[in-house]
């Protein structure tokens, strides 16, 4: 009978002639996960004997992560600041650098304990929303997506975390179904350009929904869609918070000058590159 170290150095090989990045890792996030426990305790257990169950349950993730599908569908589930989410084909997985996106906003919405209004465009997984919503008890979200499978993933996603009435669900095409006001609209929406997602890793380019991340115009159209929409939307001294491509602040700059907005800025991620957009009434 094999053990658990034995199996995982086998696993680790696998996935690496099947051209996975860091296999190693990706080797213990699927023993973790079919394991039920964490990733650091597969080392107190190297020794364990792996029984025939295990095994054809392990088999059968390593195969699916060895075909180049993402980890996180692989294991069903992503974590995401504090939050541990449901994850699949039905949504744009979440990126660390949207979590980034979510402290910017927490810091530029009113001071905690004053009751605030945030629209979640294209929420997918229910990342952000639920990240506002559960770091800032006075946030009132609105999360919409058009896509009806998007929304009941993060509708899942929400009772996962217990928001309870914290967050409403809209299916809308961007703002088509969208009532109220807001001091704050937020989007990671669809910004790459065709050829950008011809040259994407095939775990994003086969796996991961189209409709989530190309976008027309260079990536452009539905970042300018959010743009022109939001203007009427927002309350007065609120702001809208965009997730963008390499390419598209001087376009978004003109854009939100030519609507009336007061102010724009664009923020940096942790790597230094020019992601995050900001326009304030």
């Amino acid at each position: 009978m094999q053990t658990l170290l034995e199996l995982l150095k086998k696993s680790e090989e696998f996935l690496a002639k099947k051209g996975i990045g860091n296999a190693r890792l990706q080797a213990e996030l699927i023993f973790a996960h079919a394991l039920k426990c964490r990733r650091l305790d597969l080392y107190l257990q190297f020794e364990r004997p792996m029984n025939d169950s295990e095994i054809a349950t392990l088999r059968e993730l390593l195969v699916r992560r060895g075909k180049h599908e993402p980890a996180q569908y692989v294991t069903g589930e992503t974590d995401f600041r504090n939050l541990t989410l449901c994850c699949d084909a039905r949504a744009l997985i979440p990126r660390p650098e949207t979590e980034e996106l979510v402290d910017y906003v927490l810091q530029k919405l009113p001071p905690a304990g004053t009751p605030a209004r945030v629209l979640d465009l294209g929420t997918g997984t229910g990342a952000i929303a639920l990240a506002l919503a559960t770091e800032r008890a006075e946030t009132q979200v609105v999360a919409a997506d058009f896509s009806p499978e998007a929304l009941a993933l993060a509708k899942e996603n929400s009772t996962r975390c217990a928001a309870g009435t914290a967050v409403e669900f809209v299916h809308s095409d961007w703002f088509s179904a969208i009532a109220g006001t807001f001091d704050a609209i937020v989007s990671n929406p669809p910004y790459l350009a065709q050829d950008e997602w011809e040259c994407a890793a095939p775990e994003v380019k086969n796996f991961e929904p189209l409709s989530a991340l190309v976008a027309e115009n260079e990536g452009l159209a539905d970042l300018e869609k959010i743009l022109r929409g939001a203007r009427e939307r927002l309350n007065t001294g609120g702001f809208v918070a965009l997730e963008t491509g390499i390419a598209h602040r001087d376009a978004l700059v003109t854009l939100a000058g030519t609507l009336g907005f007061s102010s724009t800025e664009s923020l940096a991620d942790l790597s230094g590159r020019s992601r995050f957009f900001f326009a304030f009434l």
